[in-house]
């Protein structure tokens, strides 16, 4: 990712905590899943079972977003942050 987008991308990121109104649940997986694809790249590991419902839904939703580049869930990101602030 060069550096305008990671520029961008942190500066959404800032701009993600100042959101005063708290997003549904799908958005807030979705920001998750987004972030985590930018930082960390493609979901990995075994999906979180038994009665870890928030981890299989973490994880359910960084998975959707496997093979999306870090240049482009960056965008997704930086998009979505700005329709809620």
């Amino acid at each position: 990712m060069n550096i305008m987008d990671l520029t961008l991308f942190n500066q959404a990121v800032e701009k993600s905590k100042s959101i005063t109104e708290r997003p549904s649940n799908d958005v807030l997986l979705t920001l998750y899943a987004l972030y985590k694809q930018v930082t960390e790249g493609d979901v990995s590991g075994s999906r979180p079972g038994g009665f870890d419902f928030k981890g299989a839904a973490k994880y359910d939703a960084w998975a959707k977003f496997k093979g999306v580049t870090n240049e482009q869930a960056a965008q997704q990101y930086i998009d979505l942050v700005n329709t809620l602030v």
